[in-house]
């Protein structure tokens, strides 16, 4: 999924942290509803939210120096194992939303907690609870460079 064009990316350290409901927002970055995204209705259609919690992952792990794409080439795979999403207010046709993102590590899990606001009025519209596992060499595993990667955000 392309970003629009006025998308922003912030560092992850250069974010204020702010609570949500997984703990503090530790990346965060705007996008815009493009028309193809919606339904007949005129609002998202649901499958769209999870292309923009997707990106927002993908942007949070490029702002910390690593992509999905040379992990993969590492034989090391990020995969979502399971997901409870949440829909709140609907977007709509050309509105700006903020995509946030916390972090924390269970077991052999990375638990991403996403929540998505209209940024007209901070409404939250979408919320996702991600979990995701690693497959090293095609195998479940722990992952030392995730690990690595995400140590400022999961250790504890």
């Amino acid at each position: 999924m392309n970003p629009s064009p006025n998308t922003q990316h912030p560092t992850p350290s250069s974010l204020p942290y702010r609570e949500g409901r997984g703990g503090s927002f530790i990346f965060e970055t705007r996008m815009e509803v493009r028309d193809y995204e919606c339904d007949i209705e005129g609002i998202v259609n649901n499958a769209n939210y999870l292309h923009y919690i997707e990106h927002t992952r993908h942007l949070f792990l490029r702002s910390l120096g690593a992509s999905f794409a040379d992990m993969h080439q590492k034989g090391v795979d990020a995969v979502v194992a399971r997901m409870n999403l949440q829909y709140k207010i609907p977007l709509r046709c050309d509105d700006e939303f903020i995509s946030r993102l916390a972090l924390r590590k269970e077991g052999i899990r990375y638990i991403f907690h996403q929540d998505l606001y209209r940024a007209s009025d901070e409404q939250l519209c979408f919320r996702a609870k991600v979990e995701l596992v690693c497959l090293v060499n095609g195998r479940l595993a722990e992952s030392s460079e995730y690990d690595e990667i995400f140590k400022k955000y999961i250790e504890e």
